[in-house]
């Protein structure tokens, strides 16, 4: 099925850019985002396996590939919050 949608350009540039950030098709990228919409009222992961299973249904597992070491990125990330100066 297709469906022509008319988005003000300022909306079809945010929605262009996140699909390209997750290397997927715009078309794609509106379709996941209308599925998870629709099953918002689903519900939430509530342990480990089960946020796991939703990154993997949702594309998210392996979608940086630039970071070839997680632990070492996550290190990082923790030390950056850590020394950030509160406003």
């Amino acid at each position: 099925m297709s469906i022509v949608l008319d988005l003000p350009p300022e909306l079809e540039s945010v929605l262009a850019a996140e699909a390209a950030r997750l290397r997927l098709p715009l078309s794609e990228y509106a379709a996941r985002l209308l599925v998870t919409g629709r099953n918002s009222s689903a519900a939430k992961p509530s342990n480990g396996a089960e946020l796991l299973l939703y990154w993997q249904n949702e594309g998210l597992i392996g979608s940086r590939p630039e970071i070839d070491d997680a632990a070492e990125y996550a290190r990082h990330l923790r030390k950056q919050s850590e020394t950030r100066e509160r406003p």
